[in-house]
């Protein structure tokens, strides 16, 4: 078998090696994600104006992290700005959507996040975000690691930099945990297999197969193993590979999970049914009840996918943004307030982000298209200071009119907040120099 396998090509090597992963582990590797692949060699509203901040871009550089923990939401499919966090009422461009106001005097933000609204001292919206990018998946990969996508290289998330840098908090829980669509998630990128994030496909599923059969007690388990590990070194022996050492290192964290009483952690079914109606019974809602689980349990970083915003048809129907603006007003509120009781918000970064804007004009077809020139995010909790705007876009919300910011600013940002170093190079396998954001800066104010 082992001179079979002498004479494949290294694609097949490690498509058998992931083969075999996914049926030790019980759980898919990210699609789209070779853990083991070779590196190849409004005007009136209060704003922080670029110059009004300029006294403290110093102290943002090199402002101390405070966040242990980050919760990072991503509303896939391009949120649209104009009807969320920077709408334009009286305009044409503003569509159906009014503008109530915040909690905060002088702030207004669209009527379908009237929860947040009320809330809005917590919150600090950036409302000056732009991109060249236009296409989901070229605009999802840049806001996730800071980098264009290419295909020589994959850049890590900043998951996978949290736990790099500095380490897990539980040894028996993954350092970071994507809950939703991972397919081309960048994962753990160069870094080290061990700080590869573990998905969880369905939230309310929770981690699938991790369970054994009936058949496979605690002393047959422990008899596989030895197998498995008679193997492992004859294999290791012969093909002494980084990436048969990956696997190694996965499928041992792979096994202390399963072993580990904190499993439970992923499982929202053990929440109190109030704290679950609370948060909602959507996938908003039950994706950042599962994040808080895990944020509970020490788990450093949890990212949320929540589709449903690729808003190009009848936008403001009741199945279309009413209803997701609604389950994520619902859901967000919801997560800032348990934190809060628990005491884990000033612990925790709360990041809400999306690949691009959306059009100001209406289309033919009751929607609006990609817009990458103006959009919006928002950051809360720790290291953040919030009842805030930062930045403005013209009366339209076409172009950024004041303190336009890049995807790898805005993760500058959260990486500062997070104590990881945004001016340090880190070396990929292929000898290339990297930067956590590429050339990015900390946003001014924020921090």
């Amino acid at each position: 078998m082992l001179q079979a396998l002498r004479r494949q090509s290294s694609e097949s090597r490690r498509q058998f090696i992931e083969s075999l992963a996914r049926m030790a582990f019980g759980v898919a590797i990210v699609p789209g994600t070779s853990f083991f692949s070779r590196i190849p060699a409004a005007a009136s509203e209060p704003t922080l104006t670029a110059s009004a901040a300029a006294g403290s871009a110093a102290l943002g550089v090199a402002a101390a992290g405070t966040a242990d923990h980050a919760i990072y939401i991503f509303l896939s499919g391009a949120m649209s700005h104009i009807d969320t966090f920077d709408p334009k009422p009286g305009q044409a461009s503003g569509g159906d959507t009014k503008a109530i106001q915040t909690s905060v005097p002088g702030v207004s933000i669209g009527h379908h996040l009237p929860l947040m609204a009320k809330q809005f001292q917590d919150l600090a919206v950036i409302r000056s975000m732009t991109t060249e990018t236009g296409a989901h998946e070229e605009g999802v990969y840049l806001m996730r690691t800071s980098y264009k996508e290419i295909g020589s290289i994959r850049h890590p998330f900043l998951g996978a930099w949290m736990t790099h840098v500095h380490g897990k908090l539980n040894k028996n829980l993954p350092g970071s945990v994507i809950a939703g669509n991972a397919n081309r998630h960048p994962g753990q990128g160069y870094l080290p297999a061990d700080v590869a994030p573990a998905p969880v496909g369905d939230p309310k599923a929770g981690l699938q197969n991790t369970k054994p059969p009936k058949y496979l007690d605690d002393k047959n388990f422990q008899v596989r193993q030895r197998l498995m590990g008679r193997f492992e070194s004859a294999f290791k022996a012969k093909y002494p590979l980084t990436e048969v050492e990956a696997y190694s290192d996965y499928y041992r964290e792979a096994v202390r999970l399963l072993k580990s009483p904190d499993l439970e952690a992923f499982d929202i079914n053990k929440e109190d049914q109030k704290v679950r109606d609370a948060y909602g019974a959507h996938r908003a809602g039950q994706g950042l009840l599962l994040a808080r689980r895990l944020i509970e349990k020490k788990v450093r970083f949890v990212e949320v996918e929540i589709g449903g915003w690729d808003n190009h048809n009848d936008i403001y129907s009741e199945n279309n943004l009413v209803r997701n603006a609604a389950q994520l007003d619902q859901a967000v509120t919801t997560l800032l307030q348990d934190l809060k009781q628990r005491g884990l918000l000033q612990k925790t970064l709360i990041i809400l982000a999306t690949e691009f804007g959306r059009t100001p004009q209406i289309n033919q077809n009751a929607g609006r298209d990609h817009h990458p020139a103006a959009f919006s995010c928002v950051l809360a909790g720790a290291g953040i200071r919030g009842g805030q705007v930062i930045g403005a876009t013209d009366t339209e919300g076409r172009t950024v009119a004041d303190s336009p910011w890049l995807p790898r600013d805005f993760n500058a940002t959260i990486a500062a907040a997070c104590g990881l170093p945004i001016e340090k190079e880190f070396t990929s396998p292929s000898g290339r120099p990297f930067r956590i954001a590429e050339s990015g800066k900390p946003i001014p104010g924020l921090l």
